[in-house]
């Protein structure tokens, strides 16, 4: 991991981390009531299982939570998405939301090397750093066509997000979110943008090796 002087550690997080679900559902939602969008809904067993999996990335200061990132898979891995970014505010102005992407963005390519990485996102700061990791922005056509991963935004009877309507008045082509997408194939040379623990690394080298979701 990156190194920086403000003892703030950024972590694949494990099941040791689950007591910090509650707290991070618990920012997600107050950030999404302050930014006027919505933040994909989930509960915490589905943050917990993604903690188990290594499928997440945690930000503490000793003890405490200061941000948060999970991955996501779908269409039999041709895609995966970083989601779900928060970064507590009492500790922004320490690059934390570019250093969890990095991380997340760099499990993601270990884990599923040929899988296009997605987001969407209303943010301009987020949309800065995808823009720096190698996104570009596309239609939503070109984003999964997974029900499952759509099903975040919300249903009809259970709209998750404040803009769900526009999504669904416009037949899912577009919203006020911004749909952004790293192709691999159109970055044949790049670097990984973070180095990550051997373990880490390990884990999820065997993980693409078996071809897991």
């Amino acid at each position: 991991m990156e190194e920086y002087n403000d003892g703030i550690d950024v972590l694949v997080a494990d099941a040791s981390h689950e007591k910090y679900v509650d707290t991070i559902l618990t920012t997600i939602t107050e950030a999404a009531k302050v930014r006027g969008s919505g933040i994909a809904s989930r509960t915490h067993e589905y943050l917990a299982t993604k903690m188990k999996e290594r499928k997440a990335i945690i930000a503490l200061k000793g003890e405490e939570f200061a941000g948060f990132c999970y991955i996501e898979s779908w269409e039999n891995k041709h895609y995966v998405a970083n989601s779900g970014l928060i970064v507590v505010p009492k500790f922004r102005g320490h690059h934390l939301a570019t250093r969890i992407k990095k991380a997340a963005f760099t499990l993601s390519r270990l884990r599923w090397p040929n899988a296009k990485i997605f987001g969407l996102t209303s943010s301009g700061p987020v949309m800065r750093i995808n823009t720096m990791l190698g996104y570009v922005p596309v239609p939503f056509s070109e984003l999964t066509q997974d029900d499952e991963y759509w099903k975040g935004c919300g249903t009809p009877d259970h709209p998750c997000c404040v803009n769900y309507d526009v999504l669904q008045r416009t037949g899912r082509k577009y919203c006020v979110c911004t749909g952004m997408l790293y192709d691999p194939a159109q970055h044949p040379d790049d670097p990984l943008p973070m180095q990550l623990p051997d373990d880490v690394v390990k884990m999820a080298k065997e993980a693409a090796s078996k071809n897991l979701r």
